[in-house]
């Protein structure tokens, strides 16, 4: 009887040793699958730009996409403080070329003005979307009580679509738009956004690889590696 309380009593140190090894053994493959993880390519999805608004040279090697809500504020900020930077200094000088897809996830008024926008790139073509785009984006309400809220009425949209254009071109808009004809584009954004995992607004992809940073050196620096990868292609 003695002898197998010692035989027992013996084995506890190893069976400790032997849990504190596993767990050692597991803590290390973790940390390599991160650092793995963390060196591993970008992934890249693959995107279609056919009829979709953009602004730049066709000749463009690099392609941006930026997803957005008319109602985020974040959204308005890239546009105001971030976008300007981009277009003077990658879009004019032939570098890229930018799109905007719609990610309407806040309110119903979201969806209302993303397929609003939609109708005016369908009906009025590329140069009055943008104008209307930016006008949106520029009466976005600074509080954000309005998000909760039914802001971007028909009425509200029409008329910020007058101040850009026209009264005829935009009751010409506004029956497109009655009319359902906008839907389709609308719905095949919001695809894209299930497909590629587009989770948070605004969210930019560079050729077709997610932008991380938050600066326009990171930017520029995405941009660069993406034309000297096409250069030597």
């Amino acid at each position: 009887m003695a002898k197998i309380e010692n035989s027992v009593s013996n084995s506890k140190p190893l069976y400790k040793w032997v849990f504190w090894l596993v767990g050692l053994l597991s803590v290390i493959i973790l940390i390599l699958i991160l650092i793995l993880k963390s060196y591993s390519p970008e992934k890249k999805v693959t995107i279609d730009y056919k009829g979709q608004p953009y602004l730049g040279e066709k000749s463009a090697p690099v392609q941006v996409v930026e997803f957005g809500d008319y109602k985020c504020a974040d959204c308005k900020n890239f546009n105001k403080a971030f976008f300007p930077i981009i277009n003077e200094q990658f879009i004019t000088t032939g570098k890229v070329r930018f799109y905007f897809m719609n990610y309407s996830f806040l309110s119903p008024d979201s969806n209302r003005a993303a397929q609003f926008a939609e109708s005016v790139y369908e009906e009025l073509g590329n140069k009055v979307f943008w104008k209307f785009h930016e006008h949106l984006y520029d009466k976005q309400p600074n509080d954000s009580k309005y998000q909760r809220m039914d802001f971007y009425t028909e009425d509200f949209l029409l008329n910020t679509l007058k101040e850009v254009s026209n009264e005829k071109d935009a009751k010409r808009v506004l029956k497109a738009f009655r009319a359902g004809d906008s839907k389709k584009s609308w719905e095949k954004d919001m695809e894209f956004v299930k497909k590629w995992g587009v989770s948070e607004t605004p969210t930019v992809f560079i050729n077709g690889k997610k932008f991380k940073g938050n600066t326009v050196e990171k930017f520029n620096k995405m941009i660069e590696t993406e034309i000297m990868e096409k250069d030597n292609e």
